[in-house]
């Protein structure tokens, strides 16, 4: 507040000698021949009395807008915002397109910033609406569309981000392909909910048109199959996960065995987890492996291959199974001792996280397919190693 009141001083000092000059009040004081505005001693009397918000209002107020002063007012508002003073911002914004006489220029940086200012206070109908008036009045076309993709975000208009993205590809060249099949994916969320599958197929056909290699789009779609009763198409296009982004495989593995449980092929799924453990041992593939052994053979077979595989890919998830296990086939003391490490071990998996971000690194515990943090898109990921997957 201090720094900002010492930019104020000066200029508004100056602005209101300028207008006393041109407009002789009586509500100026004149001192060794200089009349300065009685609004600057106000202005002064609210800083030495500890009252510095009144005072920066009264120097705003002061500040004459012209062309000369119309940059002070623009960075006034800016470090107000920056602030998180976002009231005042939108005063000193709106008092500037308020005043008839603006250059085009200057008022169309000043609808930029009041539109700014009003993303930051979370008011986005009306930053909306200043986006498009400046698009129709020849600003920068793209640097506003990417504005309004970033409300549609938050509205979750995907129709609307979609508009806007395309608009951007055609005007700039840049490839809005990843986006776009993100926002396609999340028309396709909301119609399955709907119960509405033939247009969440659609919408999934779009995105692969616009990503061939999005991952969430076959996730999607194997969960549509499978809830139809599709198994086999369930099982083709989960596999194609591997292919899109092999991070993202731990999502389809339950799906996987359960399609293949349920057409009665489970052999194949441990045929293909047997190809997957040895190109690549995550612990993912390796616990579904072990699931089958316990269903088929018993819990001594899946502990006993547990207890092979996990050197090769140390987990506290493979450590927390192997325990769940053990106590099954252990007196009661040691069941005692056992279950205390299984708790603990418990413990420390509901405090790490699952997913990162490999751009901004936010962590949780959900997937997230637009990081809420860095807000790009396909960059959460699972984590694996030792505390992941």
């Amino acid at each position: 507040m201090l720094q900002l009141l010492l930019l104020l001083l000066p200029i508004a000092a100056i602005s209101g000698w300028i207008t006393g000059y041109r407009h002789r009040k009586s509500t100026e004081v004149e001192i060794d021949g200089s009349f300065i505005p009685s609004d600057y001693f106000l202005g002064l009397n609210y800083l030495i009395n500890e009252q510095p918000d009144k005072a920066v209002d009264v120097f705003i107020k002061m500040l004459e807008v012209n062309t000369d002063t119309v940059e002070t007012h623009l960075a006034l508002g800016n470090l107000f915002r920056r602030r998180g003073e976002v009231d005042r911002a939108i005063r000193i914004h709106q008092n500037l397109i308020a005043r008839p006489q603006l250059p085009q220029k200057q008022r169309m940086q000043a609808l930029f910033e009041l539109a700014q200012d009003y993303l930051r206070a979370g008011v986005l109908d009306r930053a909306e609406r200043l986006f498009l008036e400046l698009i129709e009045l020849g600003g920068d076309v793209t640097v506003s569309l990417n504005n309004l993709i970033n409300i549609y975000q938050q509205q979750r208009d995907w129709q609307q981000a979609i508009t806007a993205a395309k608009k951007i590809e055609n005007l700039s060249g840049i490839s809005m392909n990843s986006a776009i099949a993100h926002y396609y994916c999340e028309l396709a969320e909301q119609a399955r909910i709907n119960n509405n599958k033939e247009q969440a197929y659609d919408y999934l056909k779009n995105t692969l048109e616009h990503d061939k290699n999005c991952a969430r789009a076959n996730i999607i779609l194997g969960q549509l199959f499978f809830e139809s009763g599709e198994y086999q198409q369930a099982i083709k296009v989960s596999k194609m996960v591997y292919e899109q982004d092999a991070e993202y495989v731990s999502e389809v593995i339950e799906l996987l065995a359960k399609s293949y449980k349920k057409i009665g092929l489970e052999e194949e799924f441990v045929d293909y987890l047997a190809m997957r453990i040895a190109e690549k041992p995550r612990i993912y593939y390796i616990l579904a492996m072990a699931d089958y052994l316990q269903d088929k053979q018993g819990d001594k077979v899946a502990i006993e291959y547990l207890s092979k595989q996990m050197p090769r890919c140390l987990s506290l998830r493979g450590l927390e199974r192997m325990l769940g296990l053990y106590i099954n086939q252990v007196d009661i003391t040691m069941k005692e001792q056992l279950s205390l490490l299984k708790e603990f071990t418990d413990r420390l998996i509901e405090n790490k996280p699952v997913y990162r971000c490999v751009h901004c690194g936010f962590a949780g515990k959900n997937i997230y397919w637009q990081c809420p943090s860095c807000k790009r898109w396909n960059t959460v990921k699972p984590i694996h190693g030792l505390e992941g997957d």
